[in-house]
This record gives C-alpha cells, structure tokens and sequence, in this order.
C-alpha cells in the first residue's frame, strides 16, 4: 500500500462532534473518507466535504486501508466494530482515538489481535474547536508496524503526535490521567467564581485578578468566559464528563491512589448533569452551586 493521500482508503466510525471534524479534514488532506454513523442525518453533512457515506459499519470498512473509531466509549466502539466484522480485512489499520478506559481498551486490542487488525490506541487531546482546526493532540501507542500510514493519517488531524509505547494500554491510562486534570482546572474555575460570588465579590474580579498572571491560561480564559456569559455551547459535553470521570475513578480502584479531585469532580458532574444539564459544555459545572 503506498502512503499517498490520494490513495488511502479511511472509513471513519462515528461523526458526531470529533468524528465529523477529523472526517472533514481527512478529505481536505486528499484521503478517501468512508462515513458511517448511528444517527445517519450527521454523516450526511460529510457528503460536501467528499466523504462516502455507508449505511452500516460492514459496508463502511469494506475495503479501507485505516479504519477510524471516534465513538462515544468502550461499548459503542465494540458493538460498531464487531457490527462491522463482515467487512473487515485482515491486515487493515485501525485507529482507536475514542476514550474508553483500562478494561475497553483491552478488549479492544484482543478483538483486532484476534481478527488481524493492527491496531493503534490513540485517543485524543482536544475537543470541537481543536478538531476542527485540525489541532488536536494524539496520544498513540501501537507496533511499528503501519505506523507510517498511522502517522500520516494524525498529521493530517493534529498537531501533535506523541507515541507513547509500542503496545496497546498506555495511551488510554495516560488519557485518563490528562482527563483528570482538565477536569480539576474546569472545577476547580466554577468554584472559584462561585466563592467569589457567595462572598459578595463580583466574579470578575477574580477573573482580572488571575488575567495576565502566572495562573492564567487560554483554557482558563475559554472557559470563564462561557461561565459568565452562560454560554454553555458543547465543545465536551457534561454527559461526556461524567463517563469519562467515572472512567478515572473506576481505573484507581486497587491502586491504593484516593483521587479526591476525580471523585468529587464525578459527584459534580454528576450534579450538574441531574439538574439536566448533560447536554451542555463542561464548563456548565458553574451551574452545579446554581
């Protein structure tokens, strides 16, 4: 197989909010992009862009030299890809860039090992804006192996790639760890402007206060924003947090680590999305105290 754009076949499993993205940029770059999705409506909008568009996971696959998954977690990429088992061939790449923690990754490596897969596990730094720029940060860990198709596929997609081991594991733990820490900066800012306000401070004190300091951040920034402007738009859903902090916690059990952060940090998603918030942007957590 040569490592011409022009000539690598991509079917890429899952075009929501990530998924969409990295399709569109595929096909920008001069891959041949094969869509599929659950809801068929957001494979749709991919047509424009130059993707093909397939009914179902088998007739996506067929014949696709690098197979995409960027699915909502562990058991929706294994229920897409043993769907799409009929179209498999054996030797085909497959990318796994969806975040699904210690054990669904596992499996995961087991299902390609034992049906000839070279499999790369490679979530994703990043969320709807870096996507769509092209930006995101790819954690991967997989064989040497196809690596050079693999790697022209994330520059295509990202940044930034960082290989962090040549089996399967690593990347998705590492991804846990990082999620933990996106996860304390966006808690930690909602509590900060709530304090403030409780104690009878105007919030955007607060916010001038760390403004152009050794605390702030583009991340800070982005996300007080939205909070003071309760403009909640999804780039990372709270549904999404909740799985994903839940993912950290449940990976620290026998650990003997007690991740105080991560399991309050769950609780408050968890809050946040009771109050039916689930569909909005994580920075939503501002409204856990509402």
């Amino acid at each position: 197989m040569t490592e011409k754009n022009s000539t690598v076949s991509v079917a890429v499993l899952g075009t929501g909010l990530i998924g969409a993205a990295i399709a569109r940029n595929l096909a920008r770059k001069g891959f041949h992009v094969r869509g599929w999705n659950r809801t068929a409506e957001k494979a749709q909008a991919l047509i424009a862009d130059g993707a093909h568009i397939f009914y179902n996971p088998a007739d996506a696959v067929r014949d696709a030299d690098v197979i995409v998954t960027a699915l909502k977690d562990g058991p929706a990429v294994n229920e897409t890809i043993a769907a799409a088992l009929p179209g498999l061939r054996k030797g085909a790449i497959w990318l796994q860039l969806s975040t699904v923690g210690v054990e669904a990754i596992d499996t995961l490596a087991t299902f390609a090992d034992k049906n000839g897969l070279i499999f790369y596990d490679a979530p994703v730094q990043g969320t709807r804006q870096p996507a769509e720029q092209g930006k995101l940060v790819i954690l991967a860990s997989g064989p040497e192996e196809g690596r050079g198709t693999a790697q022209s596929v994330f520059d295509a997609i990202g940044q930034r790639t960082l290989w962090v081991s040549d089996e399967p594991g690593p990347s998705s733990r590492l991804k846990l760890a990082l999620n933990a820490y996106v996860f304390a900066l966006t808690h930690g800012t909602a509590e900060t402007l709530a304090i403030a306000k409780a104690l009878g401070i105007d919030p955007a004190l607060a916010i001038e206060a760390v403004t152009g300091g050794p605390l702030d951040s583009g991340y800070f920034q982005g996300k007080v924003a939205a909070m003071i402007e309760s403009d909640f738009t999804v780039s990372f859903s709270v549904a999404n947090g909740v799985k994903d902090a839940r993912l950290v916690v449940d990976a620290l059990a026998g650990t003997g680590v007690q991740a105080d952060l991560a399991s309050a940090g769950l609780a408050r998603f968890q809050r946040v999305a009771n109050a039916g918030h689930g569909d909005k942007d994580i920075s939503a957590s501002f409204l856990a105290d509402a």
